[in-house]
C-alpha cells in the first residue's frame, strides 16, 4: 500500500524547548559534535490505490489544516516508496 509521510517542524523563528532539552542531554550522555537540535512530528499516511496528484493535493490539504499549525510550524510532504 503506498504511504505519504508528512514531515512538520517548528518553523527557524520559533523557539523549540524540547530540542533545547535534547541539546542539552546529548553531552551528558556522552555524545558530542551536535550543535543544534529541533524536534518535529512524522505522519504516516497509507492510502488506498495510486497516489495521484489529487492524492497529494488532498494530504496536503490535511498538512495544513490538522496536521500541522501553519503559523509555528512548516511541512513536507512526501511518497515513501516500499522498502
Amino acid at each position: 500500500m503506498p504511504r505519504v509521510v508528512v514531515d512538520v517542524m517548528p518553523k527557524p523563528e520559533i523557539l523549540d524547548p524540547q530540542g533545547k532539552a535534547v541539546l542539552g542531554a546529548l553531552p551528558r550522555l556522552g555524545f558530542g559534535g551536535v550543535t543544534d537540535v529541533r524536534q518535529g512530528k512524522r505522519f504516516e499516511l497509507e492510502v488506498a490505490g495510486e497516489v495521484t496528484p489529487e492524492v497529494l493535493a488532498e494530504v496536503e490539504k490535511m498538512a495544513e489544516t490538522l496536521l500541522s499549525n501553519p503559523v509555528i510550524e512548516n511541512y513536507t510532504v512526501r511518497v515513501e516508496q516500499d522498502a
